[in-house]
């Protein structure tokens, strides 16, 4: 199911041989014939969530968008944090390669000018040691969320194979 392990956001692709109406009313249906899962329909994407007494702070979500072409449909998904956790979390990163770049720019002027440049390799190295924590933190979430990203695609297919 997870091909590559770097990949924080996995996704996967499925051709289904039934118009993406049918698979939409399927989604409609198991929304409202039981209560495991919380799933919001909104056009052609279905976001399915863990219960709320089953998430954490790095519980995934499953979005699907379902494309139609002709009577077969096309379901692309992926998982992912909640959208609030996952904006922080590129906001960090963004924010740490910003703060090298500017650190890189003032390392290579004082370096021009003679100037001493331990304290620019220093945060140089601080923000790489930041970034790869950052990196690890999403692999422990990554790794905490598995279980739950599991019960999302068994769902999936179940409302996927139902009659």
């Amino acid at each position: 199911m997870l091909p590559n392990e770097i990949v924080l956001r996995p996704r996967f692709k499925i051709e289904l041989e039934q118009p993406h109406s049918i698979i939409l009313g399927k989604f409609s249906e198991a929304k409202n014939a039981q209560e495991r899962f919380h799933i919001s329909c909104i056009d052609d994407h279905i976001f399915i969530k863990l219960p709320k007494n089953e998430q954490h702070f790095w519980s995934p979500q499953l979005h699907l968008e379902i494309s139609e072409f002709e009577n077969t449909s096309t379901l692309h998904g992926f998982f992912g944090p909640n959208p609030t956790v996952w904006t922080m979390f590129m906001f960090f990163h963004v924010v740490v390669a910003i703060l090298f770049m500017v650190d890189l720019i003032w390392l290579y002027s004082n370096h021009n000018l003679g100037n001493p440049i331990t304290l620019q390799i220093g945060i140089a190295v601080a923000l790489v040691i930041i970034w790869f924590l950052l990196y690890l933190a999403g692999s422990i979430g990554k790794k905490k969320g598995k279980p739950g990203m599991r019960k999302l695609y068994d769902f999936m297919y179940e409302v996927l194979n139902s009659k």
